[in-house]
């Protein structure tokens, strides 16, 4: 009998396994995918490395963000193809993934990571209901909002101290000296390899590996996008002048990531037209990162994948004349239509 009929097969008729596989699919919706597979294989590379980074709760945070949001839409009924789907699951891993790694460690943080991730699946639920009136999808602005929430609080809280977020500035002029690079391939891979891992707070070319060998389980043309929106933002950013050890860090890049998978073949079949359009919703993010980069500065929190969410909602509401795919089932509020 084959595995996938097989697996599906258990997963209708035991609970356990139904809820392990909604986990794991909800892993992969953090790429838009629908595979839970691929979500075993992203697992793995967000606890290598944040093992690798000696920072081992940030595995341990992820995974509590996407239990404890995946129940949390248990105990609401939201519908069950949704949360089998991992619609529900995606938003909470990364909350809980961002909260660990930004916070303190401590049994007060655990429980801002489980506040975080139950109040992150009613927050999909609540932006959810906003967007079905433009037919576009959440995307990851559940996790935005509610991390933003969730770390601007803890400048009021004594208990809840930060210690991966920078201090609040006030924006200033980059020195035209930090720009300074000599562009290789030493530099340019790793580079962009973790442009690919950054998606998860998490600054390691390997992990940006597996996350990509991930993709290409599902989708060959996911993982083919998504190392396209590394290339372009990677050498977009150095032409444009930004921080040499920014780019290198794969902090303009995440993003832009993450809008080529979403317009290169997620949410409209691939055609010319389409490569085109989606290079400048790639573009365009790199622009979004720097502009929250400075918008934020003075708050002192991260842009988070803002600019991805923000980029690629501006680039679906357009619905142009452009034939939408149909390989990734979406509840009503989430499915993109044309005229």
């Amino acid at each position: 009998m084959d595995v996938r009929l097989s697996w599906r097969h258990a997963t209708k008729r035991y609970f356990l396994v139904g809820f392990i596989d909604a986990n794991l699919r909800g892993a992969s919706q953090v790429f838009l995918q629908n595979n839970p597979v691929t979500g075993l294989i992203i697992l793995v590379a967000v606890c290598w490395g944040a093992v690798n980074a000696q920072t081992p709760r940030a595995a341990i945070g992820a995974a509590v963000g996407l239990v404890v949001g995946t129940a949390t839409a248990l105990v609401l009924r939201v519908p069950h193809a949704s949360v089998g789907d991992g619609l529900f699951g995606f938003n909470p891993l990364l909350t809980g993934l961002a909260i660990s790694i930004y916070l303190r460690p401590g049994a007060l943080m655990w429980i801002y990571v489980v506040i975080g991730a139950v109040v992150t699946t009613v927050v999909t639920l609540a932006i959810g209901t906003v967007l079905k009136t433009w037919n576009v999808p959440s995307l990851t602005f559940p996790f935005v909002l509610t991390t933003w929430f969730l770390l601007l609080a803890t400048y009021q809280f004594a208990w809840l101290r930060n210690g991966a977020l920078g201090q609040p500035v006030l924006p200033h002029s980059l020195d035209p000296r930090a720009t300074r690079v000599h562009v290789t391939g030493a530099f340019l891979t790793p580079s962009m390899l973790k442009d690919v891992s950054e998606v998860f707070l998490i600054g390691n070319w390997v992990t940006g590996v597996l996350i990509l060998v991930a993709l290409a389980v599902n989708s060959l043309w996911a993982a083919g996008a998504a190392i396209a929106g590394a290339v372009v933002s990677t050498l977009l950013a150095l032409w444009f002048g930004a921080s040499a050890g920014v780019v290198a860090g794969g902090l303009y890049g995440f993003s832009a990531v993450l809008t080529a998978v979403a317009l290169g073949g997620v949410f409209y079949h691939p055609s010319r037209r389409l490569v085109l359009y989606a290079l400048f919703g790639i573009v365009f993010t790199v622009v979004i990162q720097a502009a929250l980069g400075t918008a934020l500065a003075p708050v002192g929190i991260p842009a988070l994948t803002a600019p991805f969410v923000f980029a690629t909602w501006l680039f679906l509401l357009p619905k142009r004349d452009l034939v939408p795919t149909a390989h990734r089932e979406l509840p009503e509020h989430d499915v993109i239509k044309t005229r």
